[in-house]
């Protein structure tokens, strides 16, 4: 049974205001998702340095002309953010949910409004269909409702039908949602009072400024916070093309525990969760099925705020920042690694493995290549042509 954790406090870092201003130019700089932002971070020592050597690598890359974006831009963009009572926090702060942290590459940044304490809690994510059926929908909130009652925080997209229902459920304990678009920009229009209520009595996130009108590219990002902010994913009605069954692809890629509720074989709607059964997920019928799904993996590496500098990873803001040896690329070595690179996602390890080049010298040329649009990141191990 999961209970709250009301003796041991999160370990959590802080950055200065300079320093998330740098963070928070790096990640609205064109060409720079979280991938490309860590691995800039990484290789040069901190968002400042990144941000100062940024222009070259995109040239180098291809881009003739690219500029971080200003800080004159970035201070409007927090201004803005005060209008809403949108709180800006990163990797590592109170407010950044603690399962999402330890991803690869996490939003360095995210905007939040409500209950930060929420974001400390074992989460599970409840994510369905939009046309959702009365009893599936009764389902979810009882669900939801028991699992807040257990001290788990429910996570979802606040999208109609099964997210609105999961919302409805734990509103009134915990609940945590993901949205597309920017805090004070209220989407969908039929969950204006919910995601309201939301705001005073739970948890809301997003990766976008404030009063960001969501498009459709940002919903499967969204989707990735989703999974990425919980310790499992429970679809309950979804079709097989549903975005639902993507927000499970990336809980099991996340290594994530993946659950769903069975529905009748005529039901379109049970097509994805029963498909998803088939393939390995847990079957749910009730919270006590989630909870003892999931109370192994709350006591593993999700329940505190990561070092800043861990698993050899550079991030800004530590003090023990080892010597960067530099391995610039010349044209030949660009050459060799663009040779080897298809629309098919591979393995950064086994990119090194064929281009027989040093592992830094690879990074390096992949950093310039993401600035200049070139390559695109499936994840922060896998890299591919960008479409022509």
């Amino acid at each position: 049974m999961a209970r709250r954790n009301k003796d041991k406090k999160p370990v959590s870092r802080l950055l200065s205001e300079e320093q998330k201003l740098n963070w928070l130019r790096l990640i609205r700089t064109r060409n720079v998702g979280p991938v490309t932002f860590w691995r800039m971070v990484n290789h040069f020592g901190g968002a400042a340095q990144a941000l100062e050597m940024l222009p070259e690598y995109a040239r180098r890359g291809g881009k003739k002309t690219a500029a971080p974006i200003t800080t004159e831009m970035v201070q409007r963009e927090l201004q803005a953010a005060r209008q809403p009572g949108a709180t800006l926090v990163a990797r590592g702060e109170p407010g950044y949910p603690l399962p999402l942290s330890h991803l690869d590459a996490p939003p360095p940044l995210l905007y939040v409004k409500g209950n930060l304490d929420l974001a400390q809690l074992p989460a599970v994510a409840i994510v369905g269909s939009r046309n959702a059926s009365a009893i599936g929908q009764k389902f979810t909130r009882k669900i939801a409702g028991e699992l807040a009652n257990e001290g788990y925080a429910i996570v979802s997209g606040l999208a109609r039908g099964i997210d609105t229902a999961a919302h409805s459920g734990a509103l009134q304990t915990a609940t945590i949602a993901v949205i597309a678009g920017g805090i004070g920009n209220y989407y969908p229009p039929q969950n204006s009072d919910l995601q309201r209520q939301i705001e005073q009595n739970g948890l809301l996130i997003t990766e976008n400024p404030p009063g960001f009108a969501p498009r459709a590219q940002d919903f499967p990002r969204r989707n990735r916070i989703i999974a990425g902010s919980a310790l499992g994913t429970i679809v309950v009605e979804a079709n097989l093309r549903s975005g639902s069954l993507i927000t499970a692809r990336l809980a099991n890629e996340q290594g994530r525990h993946v659950m769903a509720v069975p529905g009748h074989p005529l039901d379109p709607r049970a097509s994805g969760p029963n498909s998803l059964i088939r393939n390995g997920a847990s079957l749910i019928g009730r919270a006590a099925d989630v909870i003892e799904d999931l109370t192994p993996m709350s006591t593993i590496n999700h329940t505190e705020q990561p070092s800043l500098f861990e698993n050899n990873k550079l991030f800004e803001g530590d003090e023990q920042q080892p010597e960067l040896e530099r391995h610039d690329a010349d044209q030949d070595s660009r050459e060799i690694i663009l040779n080897a690179l298809s629309v098919t996602s591979v393995e950064i390890d086994e990119l090194i493995r064929a281009t027989k080049l040093h592992p830094r010298m690879v990074r390096a040329v992949l950093i310039e290549l993401s600035l200049a649009g070139k390559v695109q990141n499936d994840s922060a191990q896998n890299i591919r042509l960008a479409p022509q």
